[in-house]
C-alpha cells in the first residue's frame, strides 16, 4: 500500500508550483476567516456578557465540528475528489464567516460557530489529498511545508485586516467583509489549479484501514499534543495582552504577528528536513519540543511585556518545526488514494485539541490565573514526545496493522 517512497529529495516543477500556491492562498483565507473571532473575542464578550469560560465555549463550538469532520472530509475527498470537496468547503464557509455577523444571541453564535467548523473540517484531508495528487514523493513534504506555512501567514495576515475592519465597523461588520475573500479563492481554485499527475487509484475498503490502524493513531496523538501548545497560545494569548497588560488591539495584534512570522518559517524549515532526512520525525521533534518547554516557561514568568513577546515567538518557531515531520512518514507511505483519510485522521487529532484546549484554559483562567493556563500546556509537549516514540521513524517501519 506505498508508493515509491525512497524517491530522492525533488525540486518543485510547475504543477507542484502552482499546486502549492493556490493551495497556500486557500489556507490563508481560510486561517484568517478562522482567527477572527479570537481578536473580535473581547468586544463579542462585551457584547453578549461573556466569562471567560464562555468565551472559551465560543473558540471551542467551531474546533468541536473542526475535529469532527476533519475524517469525513478525508473519506469524502477519496470518494468524491479533492478537488470538488475543496470547492464546497471554501463557499460554505465563507456564508458562514458572514452569517457570524449577524446572530443576535449566545446561542445562535455557538451554533455558527459550529456551523463555519464543520464547513473548514472537510477542507485540510482534500487540500493534503490534491497536494499529494500533484507531486512526487521526493517533494512531498517540502511542498506540504510551503503550504501549511500559509497558516502562520494567515495569523500574521488576519490582526492587520482584522484590527481596521473591528475598529471601522465594529466585530460584525468585520466577519460580513471578510467572508467575500472566499468567493475569491472559489474561483482561483476552480480556474487554475492543475490537473492530477497521475490518475489517482481508489481503494475500496482502503479508508476504512487507515482509520482502524493503531500506528495512525499514534501519529494523530502526537498531533494533538503539538496543537495543545498551538491553539492554547493562539485563542488566549490575544485576550491576555488585551486584558491583563493592557495592550490594545492593533498592539496585540503586532506582538502575535511575531510567532506567526517565524513560525511560518519553521513550518518550510520542517518540510524541507522531513524529506531529507526520509522523514525520521524524532531527529526533530525531540529537541525542537524541549527548546518549546524552557521557552513556555519563561513566557509563562516574563514580566515585561517585550520579553513575554520574545519568548512567546520563539515558543511558536520551535513547536511549529515539529509540523511537518509528524505527516512525514504517513504521507510518504500511504497511496495517493489514501492521503486523503490518512492526512484527515491525523489532522483530527490535532483539531480535537482544539477543541479542549481553550475551554480548559478559559476555565482555568477564571479559577487561578493565565500563568497557570499557560503553564498547562506544557501537557502538549509531553504528549508529542511520548508519541514521537511510539511511532515508526521510516516508510520501511510504517504498516497501517
Amino acid at each position: 500500500m506505498r508508493e515509491d517512497v525512497r524517491a530522492p529529495k525533488q525540486p518543485l516543477d510547475r504543477t507542484a508550483r502552482v499546486t502549492v500556491l493556490l493551495l497556500f492562498a486557500a489556507w490563508t483565507v481560510d486561517y484568517v476567516d478562522r482567527l477572527l473571532v479570537n481578536l473580535a473575542l473581547p468586544q463579542i464578550g462585551a457584547e453578549f456578557g461573556l466569562d471567560h469560560t464562555e468565551q472559551g465555549l465560543v473558540l471551542s463550538a467551531f474546533f468541536l465540528a473542526y475535529a469532527l469532520f476533519q475524517i469525513p472530509g478525508g473519506l469524502l475527498a477519496d470518494r468524491f475528489g479533492a478537488v470538488r470537496v475543496m470547492l464546497v468547503a471554501v463557499l460554505a464557509w465563507s456564508a458562514f464567516t458572514a452569517l457570524t455577523g449577524l446572530v443576535g444571541s449566545f446561542v445562535l453564535l455557538l451554533a455558527v460557530r459550529f456551523l463555519f467548523g464543520a464547513a473548514e473540517g472537510v477542507f485540510p484531508g482534500a487540500s493534503i489529498k490534491a497536494l499529494s495528487e500533484r507531486t512526487e514523493p521526493g517533494q512531498r513534504m517540502t511542498a506540504n511545508g510551503w503550504m501549511q506555512s500559509s497558516n502562520a501567514f494567515g495569523v500574521l495576515l488576519a490582526p492587520a485586516i482584522a484590527a481596521p475592519l473591528i475598529a471601522w465597523w465594529g466585530w460584525r461588520g468585520a466577519f460580513v467583509a471578510i467572508a467575500v475573500l472566499g468567493v475569491f479563492v472559489f474561483l482561483a481554485l476552480r480556474k487554475w489549479l492543475p490537473a492530477p499527475r497521475v490518475a489517482v487509484e481508489r481503494r475500496p475498503g482502503g479508508g476504512r484501514a487507515v482509520l482502524l490502524s493503531p500506528v495512525m493513531w499514534r501519529f494523530a496523538l502526537m498531533f494533538f499534543g503539538y496543537d495543545v501548545i498551538v491553539w492554547g497560545l493562539a485563542s488566549w494569548v490575544p485576550s491576555y495582552l488585551q486584558s491583563e497588560r493592557g495592550l490594545t488591539l492593533t498592539e496585540a495584534g503586532a506582538i502575535t504577528a511575531l510567532p506567526a512570522l517565524f513560525g511560518g518559517i519553521a513550518v518550510v524549515l520542517g518540510g524541507r528536513w522531513s524529506d531529507r532526512l526520509g522523514g525520521r520525525h524524532r531527529v526533530v521533534v525531540l529537541p525542537a519540543m524541549a527548546a518549546t518547554a524552557v521557552c513556555l516557561v519563561v513566557m509563562s514568568y516574563s514580566e515585561p511585556v517585550a520579553v513575554f513577546a520574545v519568548f512567546l515567538t520563539l515558543t511558536g518557531f520551535f513547536a511549529a518545526l515539529c509540523y511537518m515531520p509528524i505527516f512525514a512518514v504517513p504521507l510518504r507511505s500511504l497511496p495517493a488514494g489514501l492521503a486523503g483519510a490518512g492526512a484527515g485522521l491525523i489532522v483530527f487529532g490535532g483539531q480535537a485539541a482544539g477543541m479542549v484546549i481553550p475551554v480548559v484554559m478559559g476555565a482555568l483562567v477564571d479559577e487561578f490565573s493565565y500563568r497557570v493556563a499557560f503553564l498547562a500546556l506544557l501537557s502538549g509537549v509531553v504528549l508529542t514526545v511520548v508519541a514521537a516514540f511510539a511511532t515508526p521513524q521510516t516508510s520501511e517501519g510504517f504498516k497501517l496493522r
